[in-house]
């Protein structure tokens, strides 16, 4: 990415990332899809809740990823191999101990966890199983995030599109016949997602090993460098305790949707799935930024950084409107996807309500994320980290504060002003800080 149009390379690793996150979150909503037309309204439901809870732990393991990556894009971009290697080597040892700890300790605290959050007691044995057989995929999910950034640290953000593909497709048919044509409940569709993702990682492992040589880690490179291990943690935690926040500002807001019943869980996790296909797009265009501004970091070259901000932040302008009109379209036949039977106009209700107002908000997200994958590239941690922080705590405050005027709607309006305020924290920061770049480079 230091060589040749900017705008390019941007379209080429960000497509993928794109497509990869549109599979990721196909699979993810026929989960939800499926339990909630084959089980009923309480699936969706447990499922729903569960969904934070998840998300929490999915969003801090790719933010210490995440953050890797853009360490291990430093050295690639400064053609510093060695170091390379060694970064993704103490990444996965690492990453063995901790994924094995976090599953333990999230099987055997599920329960404490779902009455933490509100989880009604009709729901509360189903949210429990579902949620319990997922904690035991947080190591497959750990060493496919980690594969993933080393890939796509070193150009290659397309290999793990195909492996995602591959998994969605498996998640999908095995909860289609075991689910849809078998009739097996909810352990069934929380054991499929496990599957998958155990699929992707094993993937990603065997086609590093035999195709991408300079990620290959032979006998010799295997170790465990703790002055390594402190790099990865300085870049990576920062960015895992910010990818943190959201899901934790999620929690909170799962929670005060818990006590408004369960039609309306039902439809905020049927909408929750709808704000994915707009968030994570973003997300990966925003991570495309991240990698080209490492790179051309690493390598030195100044002034195709900012090129590079500028048409990134142009593909995420162009993702926000093109979502926000087409679920502002489709509301009422998205949201229809989730539900079916006696129930299901009230939880339609709730969720066209909802999208009504969020659709048109979807272009904040967009701007945000751009900035952040910068932020990111240029080694500014703290600087994400604040601003996410003061957008989800808005966000929770503005929830708890309106939705008993607004019920549903006011999440959707409590996220416009955290973004809005994340803008006006990020923007003006990202402005000086370049140009003061500037003057000590010339000095």
């Amino acid at each position: 990415m230091t060589e040749n149009s900017p705008f390019k390379h941007m379209v080429r690793y960000a497509v993928p990332l794109v497509l990869a996150s549109a599979f990721q979150l196909f699979y993810n909503a026929a989960d939800s899809i499926i339990a909630g037309r084959f089980i009923g309204r309480d699936a969706l439901a447990a499922t729903g809740i569960a969904s934070p809870i998840m998300n929490l732990l999915i969003l801090s393991i790719s933010g210490l990823c995440i953050g890797s990556g853009v360490l291990m894009s430093q050295y690639y971009g400064a053609r510093e191999d060695e170091k390379l290697k060694k970064a993704l080597s103490t990444l996965l040892l690492f990453g063995l101990i901790f994924s094995l700890s976090v599953s333990i300790i999230g099987f055997f605290l599920t329960e404490r966890i779902l009455v933490w959050v509100n989880t009604p007691e009709d729901v509360m044995g189903m949210s429990a199983t579902y949620l319990r057989i997922i904690f035991l995929a947080t190591p497959f999910t750990y060493f496919y995030n980690a594969l993933s950034s080393a890939l796509k640290s070193v150009g290659d953000s397309s290999t793990p599109l195909k492996f995602l593909l591959f998994s969605s497709i498996l998640n999908l048919v095995l909860d289609i016949i075991f689910i849809g044509f078998l009739g097996f409940g909810i352990r069934c569709s929380a054991t499929t997602t496990v599957i998958a993702e155990a699929f992707s990682a094993i993937l990603a492992f065997i086609y590093i090993y035999r195709h991408v040589d300079i990620l290959r880690i032979g006998k010799n490179d295997w170790g465990f460098d703790r002055s390594m291990l402190s790099k990865i943690v300085s870049y990576g935690s920062i960015t895992a305790l910010q990818q943190s926040v959201q899901p934790i500002g999620k929690l909170m807001i799962q929670s005060a949707v818990n006590s408004l019943g369960v039609d309306v869980i039902a439809a905020f996790n049927a909408v929750t799935r709808v704000d994915d296909f707009a968030f994570t797009p973003e997300q990966s265009i925003g991570h495309a930024i991240t990698t080209f501004t490492a790179q051309n970091k690493g390598a030195g070259k100044e002034k195709r950084i900012v090129t590079g901000l500028r048409e990134g932040l142009l593909l995420e302008i162009l993702y926000g409107f093109f979502i926000g009109i087409v679920v502002f379209i489709f509301k009422e036949e998205i949201t229809g996807l989730f539900t079916t039977g006696e129930n299901a106009s009230l939880v339609i209700a709730e969720g066209v309500r909802y999208l009504s107002t969020m659709a048109f908000f979807y272009i904040f997200p967009a701007l945000t994320n751009g900035m952040q994958g910068f932020m990111r590239g240029m080694g500014k941690m703290k600087i994400t980290l604040i601003s996410t922080t003061i957008q989800a705590s808005l966000r929770v405050i503005f929830t708890y504060l309106l939705i008993d005027i607004l019920g549903i709607r006011a999440i959707s309006i409590a996220c416009a002003i955290g973004w809005i305020a994340m803008m006006i924290y990020e923007y003006p920061y990202a402005y000086f800080y370049m140009k003061k770049r500037k003057r000590n480079i010339k000095t």
